[in-house]
């Protein structure tokens, strides 16, 4: 054998070639950005400044509701609710008085009827006060399973607090809407972003450019998940983050790009523009939906005629709903193409 066993059977940990094994850092270094950032206090939180004062004076005044948070991912809805359960139980008793469900859990009627409830329906022998329950994500929940949540918050209102997290507020049954108090997450102001991710990037070391900083902030349209990620992506694929790196990282169409296409759909001939736009698509990578979600605010910018104007934005938004039932992107960008064709002609008859 070319490798030697070690004493317990298992080939060895290959030598990095500097006389010691590899180590995992245990000082959070190898966390994700959006964790090792996360803020650990209402105080912290850069936005949501009207929500953040309201909890806080429920808190205060020991009158904590049923709480529904809904709006866009990364706008602070997990990180608000965790930061208030670190607020009424500290560090050491939130393991046994926060019950934490999320997408990665089954949330059928069963666990409804068997692990919330009991864990609903138990005191803990240390620790006083309110129990937390937290739904991340609920509007997957099955209707029989908000059912049967809504039983169990009114039968145990006395001992526990429910917070149901979602994106989509209509998902959730008016039964359970109706026994909470709703907060909505709105995205985050671009200021606001702006502050945090210079804070990051100074503490990172990251080599970003304005215009990198500047594209990074557009991309994330308020989703502060989005603009860590995508950073700590760059951070680790380039030595300097240009706005051209943070479009190629994340595969989006950069402006220059949708400015040649809308070129090309205007004054080339239909196959010659189709077939250009199938080259930039295969050499960038890029999908149409983020081409369609781009193009939407360039028609709006661009001086059409009005009647054109509302019509490439009505076959925009058909294009966009037939690629969310399954049509495939070669019969949806050949529609695209005609009908920025179509819309030439409308102009041409105004």
């Amino acid at each position: 054998m070319s490798e030697s066993m070690d004493i317990d059977g298992a080939l060895p940990v290959p030598s990095t070639g500097k006389g010691k094994q590899p180590e995992i850092a245990a000082n959070g270094d190898n966390l994700p950005w959006v964790e090792k950032y996360r803020p650990s206090s209402l105080d912290e939180l850069v936005s949501q400044r009207d929500i953040v004062d309201t909890l806080q004076r429920f808190i205060d005044d020991g009158k904590l509701p049923h709480l529904l948070f809904y709006g866009p991912p990364g706008t602070g809805k997990t990180t608000t609710i965790l930061a208030i359960a670190r607020k009424l139980y500290g560090g050491k008793n939130i393991g046994s008085m926060v019950l934490e469900l999320n997408a990665s859990d089954d949330r059928g009627i069963d666990v409804i009827r068997d692990q919330i409830k009991t864990f609903a329906s138990t005191r803990t022998v240390f620790s006083t006060g309110l129990k937390l329950v937290i739904l991340d994500e609920a509007d997957a929940m099955t209707t029989p399973a908000q059912a049967a949540l809504r039983r169990v918050i009114e039968k145990y209102t006395k001992n526990v607090r429910f917070c149901i997290i979602c994106n989509y507020v209509s998902k959730i049954i008016p039964a359970v809407q109706s026994r909470c108090t709703r907060f909505r997450f709105a995205p985050l102001r671009l200021s606001d972003i702006n502050g945090r991710l210079d804070m990051i990037v100074e503490k990172e070391g990251v080599n970003i450019s304005e215009d990198g900083k500047n594209a990074l902030i557009k991309l994330s349209a308020g989703d502060m998940r989005r603009v860590l990620n995508v950073l700590q992506a760059c951070h680790a694929a380039y030595d300097r983050v240009d706005a051209g790196e943070v479009y190629a990282c994340t595969g989006q169409p950069s402006p220059e790009d949708i400015k040649r296409i809308v070129d090309w759909m205007l004054n080339d001939e239909f196959h010659i523009a189709l077939s250009n736009i199938v080259a930039l698509k295969r050499d960038k990578g890029l999908a149409l939906q983020d081409i369609i979600s781009e193009l939407t605010p360039f028609v709006n910018n661009v001086d059409f005629p009005p009647v054109t104007r509302v019509y490439l934005l009505e076959q925009l938004a058909e294009i966009e709903s037939h690629m969310a039932v399954g049509s495939t992107e070669k019969i949806q960008l050949s529609a695209l193409v005609g009908t920025f064709k179509i819309g030439i002609e409308l102009a041409g008859a105004n």
